[in-house]
């Protein structure tokens, strides 16, 4: 699950185009949206969205309400993608 982790800190890097942010500068707990974490919005919401459908082919459906559990950390989004990767 580690290389998971780092997998998806890169694709979230790479999808939001955080040029000075490093994967090792993401705690796995950390929230990703709000204080205390990365600080993400809505928008970047979206964007990592797509890139998970791409790269892992998720099915994720827009009103979800257990999307933002799924987006809440790095490891939230691990396990969702370990649970539904195809």
């Amino acid at each position: 699950m580690d290389k998971l982790k780092q997998d998806i800190k890169r694709l979230i890097i790479d999808a939001l185009e955080l040029e000075d942010t490093q994967p090792e500068d993401i705690d796995d707990t950390a929230p990703l949206f709000g204080e205390g974490g990365l600080g993400l919005d809505s928008i970047d919401a979206l964007e990592i969205g797509v890139a998970l459908r791409k790269k892992y082919q998720l099915q994720l459906e827009e009103n979800n309400s257990g999307n933002r559990e799924h987006f809440r950390s790095v490891e939230t989004l691990a396990q969702f993608v370990q649970a539904n990767k195809k």
